[in-house]
């Protein structure tokens, strides 16, 4: 599958560790909060667009983001309410509960909303939440108006009116439900203005834990917490479990910028470290005592109990690149730019083992830091792949070898010519035919200026999605980090058609994908 990659490893050739058959994926965040689990499932190696290692496929009649949750038997996971016209905006959606066996639709529920957003959105829409459950009840976020838990026939036990925000997952921790409170919507075309930025206190966007047996609310956050941050349950030395939660970025919130330390118990806030220009929309591990942040062109160790900075370490100068070159993969030192103090792909950064993944944002680029040396290094992956039955694979590594889109990309005023240099572009469409598209930076090819969907790790094994629907497969704990640390690239349908803002997951043997035409379970 990978014959344009000389030096990537085969899968015949590598030596996988144990996995525990029938682990559930009991949330976004995966059943230890932080979007990796201890075991690697097989394959590594699959293609949803030429049938390979495919033991079921879906297809879903609208458009959906949310992470394919799986406990047992059923798989979880959300929808827009079919649409009968192409539709730029949506507010309702519909929870679906599928056979983990077959693929098979067992039940299905509609979510009403109140506010509208931006349909298959590159930042996400109102089913980009995913599903919560216990084995027993299964708890489905509506970010638009509501949260509703449904025991495992899908009959309603309890639902509570709420809004939220789409960019947020929300986490099951110790019988609370703990999510996102939006207070301001955005307005009637999905767009959130920069009219609340003086918003006063009560208004501010505030984490919240309600009580997973009866919906009321337990808990909620002193300080403020931006919509497209994504707070990981932590625990510390002591044992005790938190959450390290940022504020700042787009759209003018009104809660100060920063990062901040906060009790998952109670939502009592541990400390608070102000930081001028805050971009939050990242995830935050707190690892050997130091919480983990990318600031602007930086990386931060912070100091789990008091907040004070450790050290930082630059991630764009002078660093060593893993380049592709037409003579082949070459090591070069470059300055990398920074647009607007962002320097990372919102939520690509996911810490694994030694290392903190986390994707460029102004270029194809997969980097990492060594958390002990602080050393920085990146390697070079393709823009897009193009793979069709009988054909050989195309393969476009950078703008450069599509000199003729850029006259077309500067004409739509998108700059950023890593994100919209293509094949083929994302056609956002569902699997009817209809365009539901309410962004149209929809078309990009995932690099560059997007929430990227939720990098995962399973065991030694990073799975990084982009939104065209491929899926590199990293040896995370490698120490020489080139070519060879990339063990496939996946895809997860036709390029054009295998939209997807969702992470993958697993149940410990079978993995699992979703675009916004179809759920594919690998194995």
């Amino acid at each position: 599958m990978n014959s344009f990659f000389s030096g990537w490893i085969p899968v015949a050739a590598i030596c996988l560790p144990l996995f525990c058959s029938g682990e559930n994926w009991n949330q976004g965040a995966g059943p230890n909060f932080d979007h990796t689990v201890k075991e690697s499932p097989r394959p590594l190696e699959w293609s949803a667009s030429l049938g390979k290692n495919v033991k079921w496929r879906t297809e879903l009649p609208e458009t959906g983001q949310s992470t394919p949750v799986v406990w047992g038997d059923r798989v979880f996971l959300t929808m827009v309410k079919p649409v009968d016209e192409p539709v730029k905006t949506a507010s309702d959606i519909v929870a679906l509960c599928l056979s983990a066996e077959t693929g098979e639709v067992l039940w299905q529920r509609e979510i009403v909303g109140g506010y509208q957003t931006k349909i298959s959105a590159p930042f996400g829409d109102a089913s980009a939440p995913s599903a919560m459950t216990d084995g027993e009840k299964v708890w489905f976020l509506n970010p638009a108006g509501r949260i509703v838990c449904f025991d495992f026939q899908g009959k309603e036990v309890w639902s509570r009116a709420v809004t939220s925000c789409s960019r947020g997952q929300p986490i099951l921790f110790e019988g609370k439900l703990i999510f996102h409170r939006q207070v301001y919507h955005p307005d009637e075309h999905g767009h959130f203005t920069h009219e609340n930025k003086d918003a006063p206190h009560e208004e501010w966007t505030q984490l919240q834990a309600l009580n997973a047996e009866t919906g009321e609310q337990v808990w909620l956050s002193e300080c403020g917490v931006n919509m497209g941050c994504h707070p990981l349950v932590q625990f510390l030395g002591d044992g005790s479990a938190v959450l390290v939660v940022g504020r700042g970025g787009g759209h003018g919130p009104p809660e100060p910028e920063g990062v901040s330390m906060i009790h998952a118990n109670d939502g009592a806030t541990r400390w608070t470290l102000p930081i001028p220009g805050f971009m939050s929309t990242q995830t935050y591990p707190v690892v050997n005592g130091e919480v983990l942040i990318f600031q602007g062109s930086e990386h931060w160790w912070v100091d789990a109990e008091s907040g004070k900075v450790n050290r930082k370490t630059s991630i764009t100068k002078d660093v060593p690149v893993r380049r592709w070159t037409t003579e082949g993969r070459k090591t070069v030192t470059e300055n990398l730019p920074s647009k607007k103090g962002r320097s990372i792909t919102q939520g690509s950064n996911l810490r694994v083992g030694e290392y903190h993944y986390f994707r460029a944002y102004t270029a194809n680029y997969l980097g990492r830091v060594n958390l002990k040396s602080g050393s920085v290094e990146y390697l070079e992956l393709p823009l897009q792949l193009l793979r069709e039955k009988g054909e050989q694979e195309q393969v476009l590594w950078n703008a450069e070898h599509r000199k003729e889109d850029l006259a077309a990309v500067t004409k739509k005023g998108w700059k950023n010519n890593v994100s919209y240099t293509s094949l083929v572009p994302n056609r956002v469409k569902n699997a009817r035919g209809i365009k539901v598209m309410g962004d149209d930076r929809a078309v990009g090819n995932g690099w560059g200026h997007t929430a990227s969907p939720l990098a995962t790790a399973f065991g030694n094994r990073l799975y990084v999605p982009i939104l065209s629907g491929l899926v590199f497969v990293i040896q995370a704990d490698a120490e020489v980090f080139d070519e060879s640390t990339v063990h496939a690239v996946n895809d997860l349908g036709t390029l054009g058609d295998a939209y997807t803002r969702a992470s993958i997951s697993t149940d410990g043997t079978v993995i699992y994908g979703r675009t916004i035409r179809e759920v594919i379970a690998f194995e």
